[in-house]
């Protein structure tokens, strides 16, 4: 009898009305993905590795940007509150934010956290080490014997931003090298402010022969700003970013940077929400490794 339904269902092109499924079963069929970022590039790898992981299930993926997270923290409540969602995925900065999370936890809304580094333990989570991968990535410049390295931090609402400086600031440190202060720009995770904190790095005097940024957006940027000044990347200026978005292998010179396994970071959380969503207990801590990927945009200094 399955048999035939099923054939006459295919005959028909009858599809599943998932809408209507959740009414009976008291779910939305519904996962939303919250979100505060101002790269592109970051958010389509999150979509991707979401949407990876839904593909055959009944569920569907809401995403839920939000302007921040930190200043609009009762907007997003209200919505989490008003959007019958089965459950929620956090992205930073909002995978670190104690309101959301206990807001989730109170109304029985199973959630899972991507690259939290506060609050650590408190709902399953996948993660990168932030700090080790920065650190990386300075020994990188450190070995090709630049000793005056500029930094272009990201975002001050994301605890990301903090880490990667500190794994910048013990390399570094092991290195015997100063990271003085006018040497620390701030940025946010954006083109344009890239651009500005670069254009300001480089009007130091002596400018740094290497700009480290905390992501790809910013290090195009960089390699942008040596271009307004006559500079050449990486002979007179090496540059370095950070996720290995698609924007690091279309600028020229190509950018030597981390790759951050957002995508998988991301279809791992998806993974854990699904497991929870079938009753089945919740996963702890998740931890992927990271990779410095080594291409054209970095080289040693000029000799003087």
């Amino acid at each position: 009898m399955k048999t035939r339904v099923r054939e006459a269902m295919r005959a028909l092109r009858y599809h599943p009305n998932v809408a209507a499924q959740g009414l009976v079963r008291s779910r939305s069929y519904l996962i939303g993905l919250v979100y505060e970022k101002p790269s592109p590039s970051y958010v389509v790898e999150l979509q991707k590795g979401a949407l990876e992981r839904l593909h055959g299930e009944r569920f569907r993926l809401v995403v839920l940007p939000v302007e921040s997270v930190t200043e609009r923290e009762e907007e997003i409540i209200a919505l989490l509150r008003s959007a019958a969602l089965d459950a929620v995925l956090l992205a930073p900065p909002a995978s670190d934010n104690a309101a959301l999370m206990r807001e989730l936890r109170d109304g029985g809304i199973p959630f899972a956290r991507i690259s939290p580094t506060r609050l650590l333990g408190q709902g399953p989570s996948v993660a990168m080490d932030d700090v080790a991968a920065a650190q990386e990535a300075a020994e990188h410049l450190v070995t090709l014997g630049h000793t005056r390295i500029g930094v272009i931090k990201g975002d001050p609402s994301h605890a990301a931003s903090d880490a990667r400086l500190v794994g910048t600031m013990q390399a570094l440190a092991t290195a015997g090298i100063a990271l003085h202060p006018e040497l620390i720009e701030a940025g946010l995770f954006t083109f344009d402010s890239g651009l500005a904190a670069a254009r300001r790095l480089l009007a130091l005097d002596p400018p740094p022969s290497a700009i480290l940024a905390q992501n790809d957006d910013m290090a195009a940027a960089a390699i942008t700003a040596a271009r307004e000044c006559g500079l050449h990347v990486p002979e007179d200026l090496s540059v370095v970013g950070f996720d290995d978005s698609d924007i690091s292998r279309v600028v020229w010179p190509p950018l030597t940077t981390i790759r951050q396994p957002v995508q998988d970071m991301a279809y791992r959380a998806m993974d854990m929400l699904l497991h929870m969503l079938k009753g089945e207990p919740e996963q702890g801590d998740v931890h992927l490794a990271h990779e410095l990927m080594i291409r054209r945009s970095t080289a040693p200094p000029r000799a003087d």
